[in-house]
């Protein structure tokens, strides 16, 4: 076996697990059917915001401690990681939702409020560029002696051959590989367009919405989203869609109405009534497997959080020692 451990799938779950892995001094490599690029995590819009996502006790936990990765990790410009204030709104009265203390978030006044819109919430939190981001993890992975392939497993069995532990991080992938029909792929879709000058991000966040409306502004480029199509594994874009994306966008922000398109991204937020994290031990040769998938859209949110926790389950299963939850 060339590896201590392998990892499958290079989105932002599998990555972080391996840089958890990696600096906690295991000999990993990141092993996916798709290069971090063109991954579901590399569509992503993508900004910390704990989804209702369940068991909850363990995901309010998981965000937490991602949120702190996170704002640490702001202060170097290369992680494709900044602070940014802005809001979220409703349409209809609602509570501002029970993480907002953790983000220092205030009720909105009535003024400062969108047209059509009668509660929010202003608050400030990292908004992440992954393409940026992911390239970061690897050179983080790298720097900690783990490596990635393209390598396609079609069970898990395979996987189990490679090395004494493997962790997948799959994502919606899990359906098949991991033989899990409690995993649906819903589409996301987001269109990226030149920035005309915003600031500040905007997410409607009203209860039961049909749709996603949200604008993320970086540097040169806003994000807009979305789509939440359930059950649609289709990875090209829809044009219809995208103009719809931009009609919603630029009915909140007239500006975008006439910004140039620079891009469409396609993604397959894996949802799955819980977050699977696990771990068991199978097969005659006492490979240790864990499982890290299930996130939904919240895989950013609970990146970290999962990641160390798989680290320390290896570290009390295999009894190793040193660290196995490195500092951002």
């Amino acid at each position: 076996m060339s590896a201590s451990a392998v990892v499958i799938g290079a989105g932002v779950s599998g990555l972080t697990t391996a840089v958890c892995l990696a600096e906690s001094g295991m000999d990993v490599r990141v092993d996916a059917d798709q290069f971090p690029g063109a991954t579901t995590s590399a569509a992503a819009g993508a900004m910390w915001d704990p989804y209702l996502a369940e068991p909850r006790h363990l995901v309010e936990r998981w965000s937490r401690e991602t949120l702190s990765a996170l704002t640490a990790l702001s202060t170097d410009a290369d992680t494709g990681i900044r602070l940014v204030e802005g809001t979220q709104e409703s349409r209809v009265p609602c509570d501002m939702p029970t993480w907002g203390s953790l983000v220092g978030a205030r009720m909105c006044a009535p003024d400062e409020l969108r047209q059509g819109f009668v509660a929010g919430w202003h608050y400030r939190a990292p908004l992440v560029d992954m393409p940026r981001y992911l390239d970061h993890l690897v050179r983080r992975l790298e720097q900690a002696g783990g490596s990635i392939r393209r390598h396609r497993y079609d069970t898990l069995e395979q996987a189990m051959r490679e090395a004494p532990v493997v962790v997948n991080c799959s994502g919606a992938g899990a359906r098949s590989l991991a033989a899990d029909a409690s995993v649906e792929a819903v589409r996301g879709q987001l269109v990226v367009v030149e920035n005309p000058g915003i600031r500040s991000f905007f997410c409607d966040d009203t209860p039961g919405a049909e749709d996603l409306t949200y604008i993320y502004p970086h540097a040169d480029w806003l994000v807009l989203g979305g789509t939440a199509d359930r059950g649609n594994w289709e990875r090209r874009p829809d044009e219809a869609a995208a103009q719809e994306i931009i009609r919603r966008c630029a009915a909140i922000e007239p500006s975008i109405a006439g910004a140039r398109v620079i891009e469409q991204r396609v993604g397959l937020r894996p949802v799955r009534k819980q977050v699977r994290l696990e771990r068991e031990r199978c097969g005659d040769t006492g490979t240790l497997l864990l499982h890290n998938y299930g996130h939904g859209g919240a895989g950013l949110t609970l990146s970290w959080g999962c990641a160390r926790e798989i680290a320390e389950r290896i570290r009390t299963a295999v009894g190793s020692t040193g660290s196995t939850g490195p500092t951002p």
